[in-house]
């Protein structure tokens, strides 16, 4: 099994920063190596890909909205995902979202079907 705790988010004005952290923990998680992303949903429109990072570190980007600005990483030994952002903007106001994919697939993914398992989410609020 897989349990995953976001955290992190918060009010901030438009130009400041916000570190999201993303937990996880169970049997599943801790024996195999696993792909992990964010993902953000904003009021009225569908769940969209922020960025995805493999077990190895290598990571992925919704290069339109974000690259540049965010940066994603993780601590396997903390069993932590984190993802840095910058220079943030109104429109990245949203519910956050990390997710894990499914055992033994250790690459990240631009794809929701890739990801079994979902946190509750964080509400990151960035005022103009």
């Amino acid at each position: 099994q897989v349990q995953l705790v976001e955290s992190g988010g918060g009010l901030v004005q438009a130009g400041g920063s916000l570190r999201l952290s993303c937990a996880g923990s169970g049997r599943t998680f801790n024996t195999y190596a696993m792909g992990m992303g964010w993902f953000r949903q904003a009021p009225g429109k569908e769940r969209e890909f922020v960025a995805a990072i493999s077990w190895s570190g290598s990571s992925l980007y919704n290069s339109d909205s974000v690259k540049g600005r965010f940066t994603i990483s993780r601590d396997n030994a903390k069993s932590t995902m984190y993802l840095q952002m910058n220079s943030l903007k109104p429109e990245d106001t949203a519910v956050y979202y990390c997710a894990v994919t499914r055992p033994a697939s250790p690459g990240g993914s631009k794809r929701e079907q890739d990801y079994d398992y979902w946190g509750q989410g964080t509400q990151v609020t960035v005022s103009s």
